[in-house]
C-alpha cells in the first residue's frame, strides 16, 4: 500500500474526536460467545446456590405444593435423596423446612424444641450419609405455632423477649442434631445475640448463624405458607416484625445490629423485589450477604414459563444474575437443581 493511499483510508477519521464512534464500538467485545464470557462483569456458578427442601412425614412420600409447580414435600428418605443429588450436582447447601402436622401445632410451638422433629430427622438422616453438603436449618416458631406466628403470641400481641427463649431451645436443638448453619428468619429483638451466646455456651462455636437480617413483610410469601402449613392457621399479619416495604435505611440497621450480635452472613428476603437494598446492605457492610428468591418470585416465573412466555432456562439464569450483580454472595432458590444442571451443560464455545 502506498503512502497516498494510507493518508486516503485515515482521513475520514482525522476529525474524529476520541472516545466517539467510529474509533469506539462497545460491539466489538459482543461479537462472539468468547468474547463475552471474556469480559463478563458477573458469573453465576453453582457454588452460587443453595437448596431450599420442604420436608414430611412418612415414607417414599413426595407431596406436591399447588402454588409451586414442580415443587414437592419429601420424606426425611427423600430428603437424603435430594441431598445425594445436590452432592452431585455440586450444590454447597440445603435449606430444611418442615411441613409439620397441624396436631402438632401449638401456642407454645413445643414441636419446635423435639429433638425428633422433622428437621432434626432429616438433618441427622443426611450427617448419616456421610455427604459432602452444608444444612441450613430455619430458627423462627412459624412451623409449629397454632397461630402461624414466628413468635410467641401473648394476650393479642408477639411476645419479644419471651420468644427469644424459645428460639434459643430451638436452635440448641438444630445445633445438636447437626446443622451447619442456623438462619433465624422470626425478626425478634436481639435473637442473634441470644442465640449466638447460647451455641457459644453449649460447645457450638463453629455453628454458623446466617441472619435474615432484612426480612419484609411481604405478599410474596404465599406459597410458602402453603408449603409448611402456616397459611391457614395464620391470624392477622407480621408487619409489627417483619419491615416495612417502604424502609431501606431500617434495613441496613438490621443488618449492622445482626452482625453485631455474631451473624456470619446475613440475607435479604424477598429477592428481586429488594435488589436495592442487597445492593447497599453488600456494599456497606461488606459482609458475606445473601437474597432469597423466594415461592412467590418462583411461583411467577413458573406460571409464565409453563404457559410458554418465557424461556425457562434463560430467564431463570437471568434472574439469578441479577442477585450476583446487586451484590449476592449466594442466593436461596428453589431452581438450585434446575440451575446447576444448566450451568453444568452449558457449552463452552
Amino acid at each position: 500500500m502506498t503512502k497516498s493511499n494510507e493518508r486516503s483510508l485515515a482521513a475520514p477519521l482525522e476529525n474524529v474526536s476520541p472516545g466517539s464512534f467510529p474509533l469506539v464500538r462497545p460491539r466489538r467485545v459482543r461479537q462472539a460467545d468468547w468474547s463475552r464470557r471474556l469480559v463478563a462483569e458477573t458469573r453465576l456458578s453453582v457454588d452460587d446456590l443453595i437448596w431450599p427442601i420442604f420436608v414430611v412425614e412418612g415414607e417414599n412420600q413426595r407431596v406436591a405444593v399447588a402454588s409451586m409447580p414442580g415443587v414437592e414435600r419429601l420424606s426425611v428418605d427423600l430428603a437424603v435423596a435430594a441431598a445425594q443429588e445436590a452432592t452431585e450436582l455440586g450444590i454447597p447447601a440445603l435449606a430444611l423446612f418442615p411441613y409439620t402436622d397441624p396436631a402438632l401445632r401449638r401456642d407454645d410451638a413445643r414441636e419446635a424444641f423435639n429433638p425428633d422433629n422433622l428437621v432434626c430427622k432429616a438433618t441427622r438422616a443426611i450427617r448419616e450419609a456421610n455427604l459432602n453438603i452444608g444444612i441450613v436449618l430455619d430458627v423462627a416458631l412459624d412451623p409449629y405455632t397454632s397461630h402461624g406466628h414466628d413468635g410467641l403470641l401473648i394476650e393479642g400481641r408477639i411476645a419479644n423477649d419471651e420468644t427469644l427463649e424459645a428460639l434459643v431451645k430451638q436452635a440448641m436443638v438444630q445445633a445438636e442434631a447437626g446443622a451447619d448453619i442456623l438462619a433465624p428468619s422470626d425478626m425478634m429483638d436481639g435473637r442473634v445475640g441470644a442465640i449466638r451466646r447460647a451455641l457459644e455456651a453449649g460447645g457450638y462455636r463453629d455453628t454458623m448463624i446466617m441472619s435474615y437480617a432484612a426480612k419484609y413483610a411481604s405478599a410474596f410469601y404465599g406459597p410458602f405458607r402453603d408449603a409448611v402449613g402456616s397459611s391457614s392457621t395464620l391470624k392477622g399479619d407480621k408487619r409489627t416484625y417483619q419491615m416495612d416495604a417502604a424502609n431501606t435505611d431500617e434495613a441496613l440497621r438490621e443488618a449492622a445490629l445482626d452482625l453485631a450480635e455474631g451473624a456470619d452472613m446475613i440475607m435479604v428476603k424477598p429477592g428481586m423485589p429488594y435488589l436495592d437494598i442487597l445492593q447497599r446492605i453488600s456494599q456497606d457492610l461488606r459482609a458475606p450477604t445473601y437474597a432469597y428468591q423466594v415461592s412467590g418470585e418462583y411461583a411467577m416465573l413458573m406460571a409464565a414459563i409453563q404457559n410458554g412466555w418465557l424461556d425457562g432456562d434463560r430467564v431463570v439464569v437471568e434472574s439469578l444474575l441479577a442477585f450476583k450483580r446487586a451484590g449476592a454472595s449466594g442466593i436461596l432458590t428453589y431452581f438450585a437443581p434446575r440451575v446447576a444442571r444448566e450451568l453444568r451443560d452449558r457449552p463452552t464455545g
